[in-house]
């Protein structure tokens, strides 16, 4: 009698491997229990990013500001891990889907999808937004990080993916979420690095504080912050602009003969630069209490909460910043805070501002550059003393962060420094190799793009007066500009580091 013929086991479809098949079969072993449906619910919302769509809307709706950063860059990612895994890789490597017959029934889709099984598009997209979430939010990562691993082991589970699949997709999608650094440096939420403290005469209740407020600051919602401010201030002075006049006017009017002992600014940063200029010009410290849209000064000087300058208004605790200042055309000097800019500059700054809250700031950032450079026209100067052409000039009080891209925090606001940077217009192909370095995020190693720290700089326009942006406000034009860093002039309010 004949032995019995033992069946060879089929062997695994093409490119998928014996420890798929078996991680498969495995898989296919457990018993049905309720969270088939669910993971199967899961993986079909997951369908065309729909579930990242709706994460990456409602952090950016309803989240603080690392959450809407974090839903920001986690689309971002997203979107480029989903077009490189499904236009991409897919077409490049075709693979065969596990059979029909590789999970139970209760687990298979209706209409399962016919594609190239490698690697797994639902696993790409899904740790591109967890990555993503994570680099700027690490706790709303800790959330959403479970759901993500579940949408890739659901591909599994549902039979439409071999491991190996979802693996490389994860791979490539995390590899694709970290290398939006080359393009879109995480901000970092820490205050810059300030100058020496002080002691000087607390301002209990506001005795001796003059606060200026502006009524059209950007935020919106400045009635709660100004009953917050007068029930913390009551005895202090408060004076709302009038657009119609100067405010230093308004201001030294106020100044003269009382016993005014520190000026106080509630409002943006073109409020917030206005009142610095006066506290430096008059040697009085000055109390932040930001109330405008992006708040850039208060938020890099670590006083960008109300309680924190109240607090050390109470203690007569200052800080030492560094302001910077413009003189032009050898009749006018400004004061300014954050930054100077020339030439296409100020019209990047509007069309990113415009953009970003739809976009996310590097996107805007990144879409605002190509648009000013594909209109603008060069700026002929004389840099110190050197003459260039240019696209942009960028002048910023202390030093920017990241030294290669668009700058986006401030680490460093006390070492007598100006950042300083700008874009070429006389290099051969100039406005292309800009595009391609925004675009590539490789625009520190361009010819193109120059970046300097220094305490000082001059700028001749060689053709007619063009117009100065600083701080936000452009309403200066002139020829002659002189730039230098004033270490140490502004005596801020702010609690001691603990």
């Amino acid at each position: 009698m004949r032995p019995p013929r033992i069946r060879k086991p089929a062997p695994p479809p093409a490119l998928a491997s014996n420890l798929d098949v078996w991680l498969i079969g495995r898989s296919a072993q457990v018993r049905p229990t309720a969270a088939d449906r669910l993971l199967r619910s899961l993986s079909m919302s997951a369908n065309h990013n729909r579930l990242w769509i709706g994460v990456g809307a409602g952090l950016m709706l309803c989240g603080n500001r690392p959450m809407r950063r974090a839903g920001a860059r986690g689309l971002l990612a997203c979107a480029v891990a989903s077009g490189i895994a499904n236009g991409i890789a897919k077409p490049v490597f075709p693979r065969r889907r596990p059979p029909d017959e590789s999970v139970p029934f209760v687990r298979r889709l209706v209409r399962p999808p016919v594609s190239s099984s490698f690697p797994s598009g639902h696993a790409a997209s899904a740790a591109a937004f967890a990555t993503g979430v994570a680099l700027e939010s690490p706790a709303a990562a800790a959330a959403i990080a479970p759901v993500a691993l579940a949408v890739g082991y659901s591909r599994v589970h549902i039979g439409v993916h071999w491991p190996s699949d979802v693996v490389a997709g994860g791979l490539l999608g995390s590899a694709i979420a970290l290398a939006t650094h080359r393009w879109w440096a995480v901000r970092a939420d820490e205050p810059a690095l300030l100058g020496r403290a002080e002691e000087v005469d607390p301002v209990r209740h506001g005795h001796g504080l003059l606060l200026v407020t502006n009524p059209l600051a950007g935020s919106g919602n400045g009635a709660p912050a100004s009953a917050q401010l007068r029930a913390g201030l009551p005895a202090a002075q408060i004076v709302q602009i009038d657009p119609e006049r100067d405010l230093g006017v308004q201001l030294d009017a106020r100044l003269r003969g009382t016993d005014v002992t520190a000026l106080g600014v509630s409002g943006g940063d073109g409020t917030v630069s206005s009142v610095a200029e006066v506290a430096v010009r008059c040697g009085v410290p000055l109390a932040v209490f930001a109330d405008g849209t992006l708040n850039h000064f208060a938020r890099d000087a670590g006083v960008d909460a109300a309680e924190q300058t109240l607090a050390a208004l109470e203690h007569g605790t200052v800080v030492r910043v560094d302001a910077a200042e413009v003189r032009f055309d050898d009749d006018g000097a400004r004061i300014f805070v954050n930054t100077a800019s020339l030439g296409g500059y100020p019209d990047f700054v509007r069309l990113r501002e415009r953009w970003q809250p739809r976009l996310g700031k590097w996107p805007a950032a990144g879409i605002a550059m190509i648009r000013v450079l594909l209109g603008a026209q060069p700026l002929h100067t004389v840099i110190d003393r050197v003459p260039t052409a240019i696209w942009m000039l960028f002048v910023g009080n202390g030093r920017y962060h990241p030294a290669d891209q668009v700058p986006m925090a401030r680490p460093e606001l006390h070492r007598g420094t100006l950042d300083v940077r700008y874009l070429r217009a006389d290099v051969r192909f100039s406005r292309t190799r800009l595009v391609w370095a925004a675009l590539t995020g490789t625009l520190g190693s361009s010819a193109t793009y120059v970046h300097r720290e220094v305490p000082r700089l001059a700028v001749h326009v060689t053709e007619n007066p063009v117009s100065l942006a600083t701080d936000g406000e452009v309403d200066l034009r002139g020829s002659d500009f002189v730039f230098a860093s004033r270490p140490s002039a502004l005596a801020l309010f702010r609690p001691p580091e603990e």
